[in-house]
Formats: structure tokens, sequence, C-alpha cells
């Protein structure tokens, strides 16, 4: 009797419940898209330096440009601040600095500390060809702290945000002369997460309410983890600010409050707050040719950032929400939660696009993910016809560009997809890493003109290249040859026939192979006889996995460019993701395989979604541009690739079908190529 009470009680031994363990992984990593933006250099800006020389490395750039906009008065001139101090203009490609707001403050002047110190951002006022008024945001410290005192509560500051005017006393002139006022001054308790964008709505005219406001993206000093600061609506920390800037209502009478303000007239809240809940709101735009709405690229903590469609009283959650799940301050994970089961008594926002950190197994918890949404914006321009639509943003350490369709991004609805976009430059298939010659950081920004074209910065090279096109990836001619049908033996030659069947409709390996000497490769598959050689192709099929899915690596592959049983390049169709032999696109050549696809990360040993996860037919097709070397695979219908490569090893060959060690089959066979005869 005593064991029997022993083996209950281990029985009913209280696990923890899914909603008390962190969400390992909250999103996929963002799938290729096949689409690429072609970048043309513009410009290389000056390089420059903080003062102090930092001793953080990520503030030793060549220079701190972080944004590129188009001065609002007809003139064509682009305008770039340097958060080293200096603000310049590009006047068809004649560069020159036309304010050193570093030098105009002085001593106080702080950008050695920190990754959001010194001059921060730049908005001209709509009317600016007429008024020469614009903004500007910088960080101070020195005797700023003791010696002046913030406009809005602002607790153990140990940095200054501050906003200021300029009036210009001739808008047309290539360097700023005229006057300035300081408009509004708030404290941060730490160096990060201060005053980040600051912009007018695009969209609003002269008779709109809207018009002439400044919207001020207000972070949480980098306390919001630990407090509520965030969710506190006396305090200007971690919100949307909304002022007039020719208004006297606010505090000092520097600025305005709008009467359709969401908390105006309300007790304990300040009158300036559009919206809150928020840690890092770097960068907002509006879709000003589209839907008119507001998107904000918000960085967030350890797990997750994200893009939110921004609405007047909008709580975006941070610090108890980070992007769509719960966070828990305190939590050694520095994870994030399922949300609880009343969540929605709350009335959050979540998010409309994000992607998650993919922390390496091997980080500490809470370090530093190395990670930074960059907000865009929707391309409504005229000049690229396939971007138009498209939320064009990016990941701001590695340099990856992304984007999610604008009609798939609602408050409130699921969330829409983000792909990845690839880059290029001259032609040539690239990377911005590449581009800026650094492997560690790029600093990704992106800039708008007034025609709604789109430009991308690099602090790491201090260049702007202006997206000038796109490209479809391995979008080649395959040719007119073309062969189907090829379901008899004599069409195909495997190299264990004893091994395939060949029973009418279908082409049949029935039993698994096993490894053969030399380099390491498929241990079995047929090559088709029928038909040429082929050298750019296209290759459809249905494949299927008869190993039971309970088994583990299991395969199928489809070969191409086939010379000899140790030169071919092969499709790996795998339910496994997670080691470097499966699931991706590789070439046998006269050595071991070795991988080439574009998704596989080695860092963390994952590549692309699995092909094949069941024993369903799926339908794959491969493209293979002779050319360019371009290598696509697609499944089940899919117009956007899972697995992209470039090789040029082998530029003709036959094509196959076959696996490692598992069990499946094709039918529906068709090639379309051009002939190699």
């Amino acid at each position: 009797m005593a064991v029997t009470t022993f083996v209950l009680s281990a029985l009913f031994v209280p696990t923890a419940s899914a909603q008390d363990l962190p969400v390992a992984d909250p999103l996929p990593t963002p799938g290729a898209s096949g689409l690429g933006l072609e970048l043309t250099e513009v410009a290389q800006l000056p390089e420059s330096k903080p003062v102090p020389p930092p001793t953080d490395a990520r503030l030793r750039r060549h220079n701190r440009i972080n944004y590129l906009g188009e001065v609002p008065d007809g003139s064509g001139r682009l305008f770039v601040p340097d958060m080293n101090g200096k603000l310049y203009l590009l006047d068809h490609g004649v560069q020159h600095a036309y304010l050193d707001l570093g030098a105009v403050v002085g001593p106080d002047f702080h950008s050695h500390r920190g990754l959001g110190s010194g001059f921060g951002f730049t908005a001209f006022h709509p009317k600016f060809a007429r008024n020469g008024k614009f903004y500007t945001v910088h960080t101070e410290t020195g005797s700023a702290l003791t010696g002046k005192t913030p406009d809005l509560p602002s607790a153990n500051s140990v940095v200054h945000g501050v906003i200021t005017e300029w009036t210009a006393t001739d808008p047309r002139a290539d360097v700023f002369s005229g006057t300035h006022r300081e408009l509004m001054r708030v404290g941060y308790a730490s160096f990060i997460h201060g005053f980040q964008e600051i912009g007018f709505n695009p969209n609003a005219r002269w008779w709109d309410e809207d018009y002439g406001l400044l919207y001020i993206a207000s972070g949480d000093g980098g306390i919001g983890l630990t407090t509520t600061l965030p969710q506190d609506l006396s305090l200007p920390q971690g919100k949307i600010l909304r002022v007039d800037p020719a208004g006297t209502n606010g505090v000092n009478g520097r600025w305005g409050i709008p009467r359709s303000n969401p908390f105006v007239g309300q007790a304990g809240k300040l009158g300036e707050i559009y919206a809150y809940g928020m840690r890092d709101p770097y960068r907002f735009s509006w879709d000003s040719r589209g839907s008119h709405k507001m998107f904000l690229g918000h960085i967030g903590e350890k797990a997750v950032d994200s893009v939110y469609e921004v609405r007047k009283g909008a709580n975006l959650g941070w610090s108890e929400r980070e992007g769509n799940w719960a966070y828990r301050k305190g939590d050694p994970s520095c994870g994030v939660f399922p949300l609880p089961a009343d969540d929605a008594k709350y009335g959050y926002t979540y998010p409309v696009a994000a992607f998650d950190h993919n922390r390496l197994a091997s980080s500490r918890p809470c370090a530093d993910s190395g990670n930074a949404l960059m907000g865009g914006f929707v391309y409504r321009g005229s000049k690229i016809p396939s971007l138009r639509g498209k939320y064009i943003y990016g990941e701001g350490v590695k340099g990856l560009i992304y984007y999610a369709e604008e009609r798939d991004m609602r408050a409130g609805k699921p969330m829409a997809t983000t792909r990845e976009m690839m880059v290029y430059s001259g032609g040539q298939l690239t990377t911005l890493k590449a581009l800026v010659n650094d492997p560690n950081r790029v600093d990704l920004r992106f800039g708008q003109d007034a025609d709604g074209e789109l430009y991308v910065l690099a602090k790491a090279n201090g260049k702007i290249w202006k997206v000038t096109g796109a490209r479809t990836f391995a979008a080649c001619r395959s040719g007119h040859d073309h062969v189907s049908g090829a379901t008899s033996a004599r069409s195909w030659q495997p190299v264990t026939p004893a091994l395939w069947q060949f029973p009418g409709r279908e082409v049949v390996l029935a039993q698994p192979g096993v490894a053969r000497p030399g380099p390491r490769r498929p241990f079995e598959y047929a090559v088709l006889k029928k038909g040429p050689e082929f050298g750019s192709v296209q290759i459809d099929a249905q494949v299927r996995l008869d190993t039971p899915v309970a088994e583990s690596n299991r395969d199928v592959i489809i070969v191409f460019g086939y010379k000899s049983d140790t030169e071919f390049y092969y499709a790996h169709l795998s339910s496994d993701n997670k080691i470097y032999p499966h699931n991706g696109i590789f070439v046998v050549n006269n050595a071991d395989r070795k991988r080439l696809d574009l998704q596989w990360d080695e860092a963390r040993s994952v590549g692309a979604a699995p092909a094949v996860t069941d024993t369903a037919w799926h339908r794959v097709r491969v493209k293979h541009c002779a050319d360019t070397g371009e290598i696509a695979v697609y499944m089940d219908g899919s117009r956007f690739p899972l697995m992209t490569a470039v090789d040029k090893t082998f530029a003709s060959g036959r094509v196959g079908f076959g696996s490692f060690d598992n069990i499946g089959r094709l039918r529906d066979l068709r090639v379309h190529g051009k002939g190699v005869r």
C-alpha cells in the first residue's frame, strides 16, 4: 500500500503551467520575400566624432547620421542631421553644413554617452518656405543639469532632452542665419531612450486641427523595465506628445496644448500626451498617400520589436506588455509570457507587425540582444510599382531590410507577415554589411523625399543610398525546352536501381539508400535521362515523404545541375531545420556537400522553416538561373521562396530526385529550361 501511495504522489507533483513559462520563440524569423532593393549611392557625409571620445565602441562610427528628409519648400534640398552636432543639406548632389547645433549649444552639448545622445532629429515646419521655422532635438548635461529646470516632471534627471525652435532669416539660404528659442526641456533618468523623432503630420492641411502640431516621441529614459513610468499619465516619459509650437497655454507659455488631445483637462494627466505605454518610440511616419495612418517603429526590451498603428489615446502597453505578450518586471529570464485570460479588459493596443530577437542559446538571459527596429515608411512613390503599399522598415544593427503589406497592418487584427528583402548594388546581390564593410554593425536608418522615394543610411560609413529600383530574385527566363510525363524506368538512371519502383504515374524510392564512398552527399537518387541537360531551369513537381512522421531527420531531395555523382546541386526538403545538412540548398563539388542558402543562421543553427512535415503530397518548384547563379526553392504554390542561394559552380546539368536515407515519391514532374546540347 505504501508503494501505491508513493506512485500516486509522484504523478501529482505540480508542474509549471504554460502561463508561467516564458515564450521561448515568440515569432518566426521573417521569411524570404524574393524581392530586392536596388541601392544607388548618392552621398557620403563627412567623418565626425563625439566629444569627448566615447568609451562605448558603438558610438565610434564614421559619423552618426540618422535620418534623411526633404526641406518642404519645393527646392528639392534634402536634410540630414548628424548626432555628433551638425545639420547637413544635400542640394542636388552638393552637400554642405547648414547648422552646427553642437557649437551653438556649447559645452553642455552631450554626445559621447548613450546611443541616442547628441543631435537627435530635425523637423521642418510645413510653412518653412514662408516662416523659416524648423525644430531640433538634442541632449544636454554639464551645467544644464543644475542651471536649467525641465518644463515637465522629470525626477532624477541625468540628462536633459531639449527641443529648439529655429527661425531662419532667409529660408532659401545655404547656411542658417537667424534666431532660436528653447521650446521644451525634459529630464531623463539615464542616457538612453530620451527624445527621439519629432515631426509634423504631412497629411494635415491648413484647415485641419492637426496642421502645424508637433509630434514628439519621448522614450522611457531606460527605466520603464522596472517602473510603471510609461503607464503614468502625469509624466511625459514613455509617451508620444503633441503640442502647438505657436501656442502659449503650455508650461511657461512656450507651446500650446491642442484642445483635441485625449487627456486635456483630466486631473493628474498631462494634456500634452497623445499616446502612451512606450519604451523607445524611435521612429514614426504617416502613410501620407494611402491610408494616412500613423505607424511607429518601437524598439523592445529583450524579446520583441514592434510596429504599431498609433491612434489618439492609445496605450501600447509597455511596461506591462512587450509586443503581443505579457512582460513581468524582475523576471530573471527577461522574456515575455502568454497574455492573461482577462487581457481584453486592459484595452492595450497591440502591434501590426513585429519581429523577435532570436537570442542565441549561449547568451545570458538579460544581456543586450543586439537588435533594434528601425521604423520606416509605406512606399507610395511612383518610380517602383512593385514596392507600392509596402511598409519598409528594418533591423538597424545587422542592416536587414524588411517589409509588411500596409493593407494587412490593422490595429486589433492579427499581425501582418514580415518578410526580408534582398539588397542589390550595381546590379549585384550584396548585403548592407558588405556595402559598409563592417561585419558587426551597420547602424541602418531610413529616409524619404517629398516624392515618396526612399533612402537608406548607415552610420558605419556615413553613406546614403537612394532606392532606385526593385528586383525579383531568380526571375530569369528558363527557356523553351520542356520535359514532362517522365515516369517510366527507362527515363531514369538511379544510383541503385533495385531500390526504385516505377508504377506508372509516380517515381518511387521504395527502400532507403545507404552511404557510399566518396564525399558526403545524398545516399540515393535517380537522374532524369529523358530530354537534354538544362542551363537555366525551372523544375515543378509534387513530392511525398513516405517515411513515418515519428522518425526524425526525414528528407527528400531535388537534384539539378547534375554533372556526375560527385558534381551537382540539390535542394534538401526536410522536416527538420536545426542542423547543417537539413532543409537547405547544397552543392557537391568533388567534396563534402556545402550549404549555400542565405537562410541558414550558423550562430543559431537554424534555417528556413521545415519544407515537409507530414506524409502528404507537396508541390515544389526549384528555379536556377545559370547566368546569375540565383537559386530559389518554393513550396506549395507560395509566391515567396522558402530558400534562396547564389552560386555559379555549375552552369548546366540534369535534374533528379532522391533522399539521403528515407523513402518517398515524385509525380507530375515538369521541367522547363534552356537545353544544352
